[in-house]
């Protein structure tokens, strides 16, 4: 990188975007001491205005950001920090410092369903021992896109009833599955969105 510093008075801005969602969660202020830091210890660390000093986010709280990727503007006067979150970003406890709570809770079961996928495809190419999801990997296709009916007809069945509450365990084990029968059949629920954009168009 070959960021001007001179032309910000020594400090600049860093919009922090969630890496899964896409989200931004904060905007802090960095310079060369603060920026070198974060690069070598893979966490989010400002200079804060206010305390006149390096600040590492989550020093006291404990949540952290945890960078995946750090990218320069065209004028080399601002910086994108893609990071993974450790709890909620703002003070107040809210996902971001930009408010939309009920929008960040939407972002946040999305990013859950990102995480369980990621963790899906680690089982796959590296089984751990007693792990129910190799269990399903090594019984095969025809096992898991069953359990992906059963729990299919199980949601359509407490949905019928009314019974939300039980509803809602049937879904999640449908959820799961179908990552599962994905994953199990060499494909992504990006590629499933893909197909969903592509018809959304239309």
């Amino acid at each position: 990188m070959n960021l001007d510093f001179d032309k910000t008075g020594g400090l600049i801005p860093a919009v922090i975007q969630d890496n899964v969602t896409s989200q931004v969660l904060m905007l802090g202020y960095m310079n060369r001491e603060a920026l070198e830091k974060t690069q070598q210890e893979g966490v989010v660390t400002f200079f804060s205005r206010s305390k006149n000093r390096l600040w590492t986010k989550g020093e006291t709280s404990g949540n952290t950001l945890q960078v995946v990727s750090i990218a320069e503007d065209c004028d080399a006067d601002a910086l994108l920090i893609k990071v993974n979150p450790a709890g909620p970003t703002c003070h107040t406890g809210s996902t971001s410092c930009f408010g939309e709570e009920a929008t960040a809770k939407r972002i946040a079961a999305i990013q859950f369903i990102a995480q369980l996928e990621q963790v899906i495809q680690a089982r796959k190419e590296n089984p751990v021992p007693g792990s129910y999801t190799n269990f399903l990997f090594d019984k095969g296709i025809n096992k898991i896109a069953q359990k992906v009916g059963e729990e299919a007809v199980e949601t359509v069945i407490d949905a019928v009833a009314g019974k939300l509450d039980t509803m809602k365990g049937e879904a999640a084990d449908l959820l799961y599955h179908l990552l599962v029968l994905l994953a199990a059949s060499g494909l992504e629920l990006k590629d499933v969105v893909g197909v969903l954009e592509a018809r959304h168009k239309k």
